[in-house]
This record gives structure tokens, C-alpha cells and sequence, in this order.
């Protein structure tokens, strides 16, 4: 029997030409030497893959660059035509809905109120009503080619299924991708919500940065880890999740996972609401912590304090066993200053001096719009990086 060795040489070739897709969109790489440097694969593989992209029309090579000593680089860029793709990032109480171009350009953002604990049924298909809406403007001159979805759980990227969630209801081992890809009709991702704010804030952070972990704080607590400029999920797609790490402070709190005393319990937006409830104060969401507290409340800038180093105490063994470049806060409690100091004061007290020697901790620079750039990125690399099918749709 002889075997066509052309779909294994197209599988052994698809991940070289999905990172150069994303190198060149995120404006790491603008030439075919940046690339073969950036991806330590030899020139000539490059050359073969970047040639491939620009007969398919999804890359442009023109210009000319800085010389690094001899012929100046001709310029590599996506094209910004071939039309746009849909992001979502879902949160417990609303949804971030966002059109990009195909360049990696955010075209329109609107953030809608929708209900994770309604069942996945009845939340997706309010995404896609509005992501459906949101887009008219683009959709005579520019058509859908695919859709990227966050969600606050552990996600199976494989088959695009949530996988254990601790609050969505509903929502374990529903079908999302393939519930999605159905009615949009276009190639569907899914992943974990903080996954997707690593990404987009990694790469749109204006400094080049290798290793970066990412922290969610807000209602709950996630974390997404980037090493090498590659998203790491882990074996199971639970990497980060350090929400449910246990810690002395919290004693026998009971979780929303089903154990007791997890970082979530005493850290997060939730926990806080719980504790000034107790104490009779009147809040029911984060955002009211967040108005209190940026008042200068005392109970609620002392409890916001508190949880800052709760998480920073955790992220400390994250930290000194990564090495990261940069660790981004995120997330609504990331938005208060005395929550932010408490987590860099634990990073610098308990890491080793040498992990924090040149180590950046901040706010993600690209606020709220984190989550739905990252799920932006994610699906127009996946969708360009097949040359073949991007022909055949446009």
C-alpha cells in the first residue's frame, strides 16, 4: 500500500506556520530572519511556510527594514483583508464581546449582561445574538471566519468542553465547541477565560517579555501562565488554577469546589463580599467592594488588603518556580491600589532575590479588553494558519 505523505507533511508543518501567523501578528517578528530566529527552525523552512502565506493572501512581504548589517529585511504584515472573526469573554454575571480584523485589530467591543449559571445553552446563545449584532457593520465587506470563546472553568481545549467547573451549573461536559460551531457556522476555540487574558496581555505588553504569569482577581481567582511565548495549559488544561490551593488562613471555609480552606475562600471578590456582609455592611457584588474600598472604607480597604496578601503568599511559590519576566494583575480588586501593593510587597519579601531582581509586577495595561484580545489572537492564528482553508473560504 502506498500511503500520500501529504497530510502528514501538512500536520508536521501546521504548528511552524500557526507561530508564524502569531509572531507576525502580535509584531514580534516583521521578517523572514526575525522569524527563522524567533522559531529556531532553519531559514529555508521558514521561507517555504512565509511563501505559502503570501500566496494564500494572508501575508504581505514589502518594504524594507533596519539592517542589522547587511540587506535590509523586506517587512512582513498580516493583510487586513479576508474579514473578521468574533472573541468572547465570559465572567460570571456579564459577557466581553468583541469584533477583530484579521490583523489583530479590535474593531468593537461591547460588554453585555448574561448569566453563566442560566446554562450554556441559554448563555451562548446570547453571545452569538450579540456578537451577531456587534458585527453588522463589518459583514457586507468582510466575512466571519471564526469565533473564540473564554470561560471561567477549567476547559478540555481537545474537545472544547468545560470540564468541573465550581459555579456554572450546568455547563460540565456540555459541548460548547461543537454547540457553537453548528450555528456560526465558522471554525469555533474554547478555552479557559484567564488563558485568554495571559495571552492578550502578554503580547500587548509594550516592553518584549519570554515568561509571564497572569492573575484574574476579581469574583474568583485564576491564573494563566505564558513560558517561552506559549500559552501553558498543563496535562489536563488546569495549569494556574490556584484558586483552589489550600492555605492556613482560611481554615475549614468551605469552597465552592467541595473542599475547605482555599485560596478562593479568603482572597477573592466573593470572599470579601462574604466577610463585610457578616460584618453588616450592605454589598452584594465585587464592584460594590471595589466602590467601597476606593472610597477609603475602612473595613473594606482592610479586607482588600487582606486578600492581596493572601494571593501574593500563593503566587510566591508560582513566581520563584517559573522565574517569569512579568507578573500581570488583573481583574476588578486589581483595580485598588492597596490590593495591588499587599500582592508586591508578599512577591518581594517571600521570593528569591534574584526572581524579583528585574521582575515587573503591574496592572494588565490592556484593562478589561485582556480576555477578548487573547481569544482574538487565539482564533486568528488558528484561522490563517491554514493556508489551504483560508483559500478555499475566501
Amino acid at each position: 500500500m502506498v500511503v500520500d505523505p501529504a497530510p502528514a507533511q501538512a500536520a508536521a508543518d501546521a504548528p511552524v506556520t500557526s507561530q508564524i501567523v502569531a509572531l507576525v501578528s502580535a509584531g514580534v517578528a516583521t521578517s523572514r530572519a526575525d522569524l527563522a530566529r524567533e522559531l529556531g527552525v532553519a531559514p529555508s523552512t521558514v521561507s517555504a511556510r512565509v511563501t505559502e502565506l503570501i500566496d494564500a493572501g494572508v501575508l504581505d512581504e514589502g518594504g524594507a527594514g533596519e539592517s542589522r548589517g547587511g540587506r535590509r529585511p523586506r517587512l512582513l504584515r498580516l493583510r487586513p483583508e479576508g474579514g473578521h472573526v468574533l472573541a468572547a469573554d465570559l465572567g460570571g454575571t456579564h459577557a466581553r464581546i468583541a469584533v477583530m480584523s484579521l490583523t489583530g485589530r479590535l474593531e468593537a467591543v461591547r460588554e453585555v449582561p448574561v448569566e453563566i449559571a442560566a446554562g450554556p445553552e441559554t448563555a451562548l446563545a446570547a453571545v452569538l445574538a450579540e456578537g451577531a449584532d456587534l458585527a453588522t457593520p463589518f459583514a457586507p465587506a468582510s466575512a466571519l471566519r471564526g469565533l473564540a470563546v473564554g470561560l471561567p472553568g477549567p476547559v478540555d481545549v481537545e474537545t472544547g468542553r468545560v470540564e468541573s467547573p465550581a459555579r456554572m451549573p450546568g455547563w460540565n461536559g456540555f459541548p460548547v465547541r461543537e454547540w457553537l460551531a453548528e450555528r456560526a457556522g465558522v471554525p469555533v476555540l474554547v478555552d479557559n477565560d484567564v488563558n485568554l487574558m495571559a495571552l492578550g496581555e502578554h503580547f500587548s505588553y509594550p516592553r518584549r517579555v519570554q515568561h509571564s504569569v497572569t492573575v484574574k482577581a476579581g469574583s474568583g481567582i485564576g491564573s494563566g501562565l505564558i513560558a517561552s511565548g506559549r500559552l501553558h495549559r498543563g496535562a489536563t488544561g488546569a495549569a494556574g488554577d490556584i484558586t483552589h490551593s489550600r492555605v492556613s488562613a482560611a481554615g475549614e471555609i468551605p469552597c465552592s469546589c467541595g473542599k475547605l480552606g482555599c485560596l478562593e475562600t479568603i482572597a477573592s471578590g466573593a470572599a470579601i463580599v462574604r466577610q463585610l456582609r457578616d460584618r453588616g455592611v450592605d454589598v452584594s457584588t465585587t464592584a460594590d467592594v471595589v466602590r467601597r474600598a476606593g472610597d477609603a472604607e475602612p473595613e473594606a480597604t482592610t479586607l482588600v488588603r487582606e486578600a492581596g496578601r493572601h494571593l501574593g503568599e500563593v503566587l510566591c511559590t508560582v513566581v520563584n518556580f517559573v522565574n517569569p519576566d512579568a507578573v500581570f494583575l488583573g481583574g476588578a480588586l486589581s483595580t485598588l491600589e492597596p490590593f495591588v501593593a499587599s500582592v508586591r510587597s508578599q512577591l518581594y519579601e517571600g521570593c528569591h532575590p534574584l526572581v524579583t531582581k528585574n521582575l515587573v509586577i503591574t496592572r494588565a495595561t490592556t484593562g478589561p479588553e485582556a480576555g477578548v484580545i487573547g481569544a482574538g489572537r487565539l482564533v486568528v492564528q488558528h484561522v490563517l494558519a491554514d493556508p489551504g482553508a483560508y483559500l478555499l473560504r475566501g
